[in-house]
């Protein structure tokens, strides 16, 4: 039994950082961009996909061309409102809701979307950052489905989760730094 006043390994939650020297990596683009009326007819050409991002998620349910997965933090890098209403399609499926910082990938999140993958979809709702959630849905998400995130100022980076592009993420995932995070305690507690 661990000593009163020390963290015991389940109350803390494996996470993994972005170090300096990978900022520039994930900043680059991992599928072909696309913005305005060319970005919504290929959208809707889709067959299975995800979406990472508010926006991105929005704009699919807004065409009429809902994702299987989408992953929100209810932010914008524009500041732009976007009703909690606007993601219901997706919540009606399943809603699962997780604590991820930013700069952070949390096993938390990554573990809600292999489970959101496994039970046919629905939303991931982040308390926190969604931006490295794109990582666990390459991840996770079947082989030859479409993961979609917005790139701020420039569209929606569409990425094939083939066999390169999963091993490229594990690649990456493996350069994130490891850390252990206190677990946040049951709903309510939060200060």
């Amino acid at each position: 039994m661990p000593r009163v006043g020390t963290r015991s390994a389940s109350s803390e939650e494996r996470a993994w950082a972005v170090p300096e020297s990978l900022r520039a990596t994930l900043a680059e683009h991992y599928g072909p961009v696309y913005s305005g009326p060319e970005a919504d007819r290929r959208l809707r050409a889709l067959g299975v996909f995800a979406t990472c991002g508010d926006r991105v998620t929005a704009r699919a349910i807004e065409v009429g061309h809902p994702p299987l997965l989408g992953i929100v933090d209810y932010k914008t890098r524009r500041n732009e409102t976007i009703p909690r209403g606007t993601f219901e399609p997706l919540a009606a499926r399943h809603r699962w809701r997780v604590t991820n910082p930013p700069g952070f990938l949390t096993e938390e999140l990554r573990s809600a979307v292999r489970k959101a993958v496994a039970a046919g979809g629905g939303l991931i709702e982040v308390d926190g950052e969604e931006d490295l959630g794109s990582l666990a849905l390459v991840e996770s998400m079947p082989l030859g489905s479409i993961v979609l995130y917005g790139i701020p100022g420039e569209g929606v980076s569409f990425v094939l989760a083939d066999a390169i592009a999963k091993e490229h993420v594990r690649l990456l995932i493996s350069q994130l730094e490891l850390r252990r995070l206190p677990r946040p305690g049951p709903p309510g507690t939060r200060s």
